[in-house]
């Protein structure tokens, strides 16, 4: 190699470009997202989505309030019945699924990072090598686990038989931060969908625009109607709806110490609903990773 970096044979290296944006950025989806259809919010009200790069307004899209909350939990609910499309479908086409949305989201990653970017204001080689592989990779593992979810049989006295089987919890609410937002929604979707669960998600008022794509690739990847529904909307109204919703049977939240303490109060106060949060502290494990 000589020292201005040419090889001896003075042949120029190919190195690959990196991607790039995705320049002419038409915002396709902004609309409330239930059943695999879109939905205007019932209030009429919309709220401004904007680049807090450069403080642009990037769109408007629609607000969803308790009314559209009932409405996505409603889909949910009958997504889950036991004679419902979804219920009857064998474990290993959930995860023919869960691998289809990965490929559709591999086929979309410049956009999808490209709207990253312009909703995070984060830099775009970030979105597309960090947010975007890690949503693709957590959908692939999450595929992969979806038929290797089974119970025990237990060793009982006498002529008995005992076998412990896996259900489903039901409707699942999550509620996403601002941060990662589309390695969030991965995060809490994913492992759902491959248990069999149905979602109602609520993405960050600040960060809605590639869980709404997500969505359309959903309805693309062949996913039944209500399997997953998707409610913009603020915390206060569409988050705490999803909180104390009688029909949800869990709740996840990513986000601050305070609104995590005011989900486990609601869910305790409705219908005694499962939750997990992850919270505003630094678990020990960050240290080593």
């Amino acid at each position: 190699m000589a020292q201005n970096g040419t090889p001896e044979n003075g042949v120029a290296e190919d190195i690959p470009a990196l991607p790039a944006p995705v320049t002419a950025q038409e915002i396709r989806h902004t609309k409330i997202f239930i059943g695999n259809e879109w939905h205007s919010s019932s209030s009429g009200r919309t709220f401004p989505t904007f680049n807090p790069a450069t403080g642009v307004k990037i769109c408007d899209v629609e607000e969803a309030d308790k009314t559209d909350v009932d409405k996505a939990v409603q889909a949910a609910k009958a997504a889950q019945q036991r004679s419902s499309p979804w219920r009857r479908m064998d474990a290993s086409s959930r995860g023919r699924l869960l691998h289809a949305l990965a490929d559709l989201m591999e086929r979309d990653r410049r956009l999808l990072a490209t709207l990253e970017t312009l909703d995070t204001g984060k830099p775009f080689l970030q979105s597309f090598f960090v947010d975007l592989d890690g949503s693709i990779k957590t959908l692939r593992y999450y595929a992969g686990w979806a038929d290797k979810i089974h119970g025990k049989s237990l060793p009982v006295d006498e002529s008995f038989l005992c076998l412990t089987k896996h259900e489903p919890v039901g409707v699942c609410g999550a509620i996403i931060p601002w941060n990662f937002p589309l390695l969030m929604f991965m995060w809490k979707m994913a492992p759902a969908l491959s248990c069999g669960n149905t979602v109602v998600i609520k993405p960050a008022e600040q960060t809605p625009l590639t869980a709404l794509h997500v969505g359309s690739l959903v309805k693309e990847a062949g996913f039944p109607p209500g399997v997953v529904n998707i409610v913009p909307g603020f915390g206060p109204t569409a988050g705490a709806a999803i909180a104390s919703h009688m029909d949800i049977d869990k709740v996840a939240f990513t986000g601050s110490t305070e609104v995590g303490q005011l989900i486990k109060q609601a869910s305790a106060k409705s219908n005694l609903k499962r939750v997990t949060l992850e919270l505003g502290g630094e678990e020990p494990m960050h240290c080593v990773c």
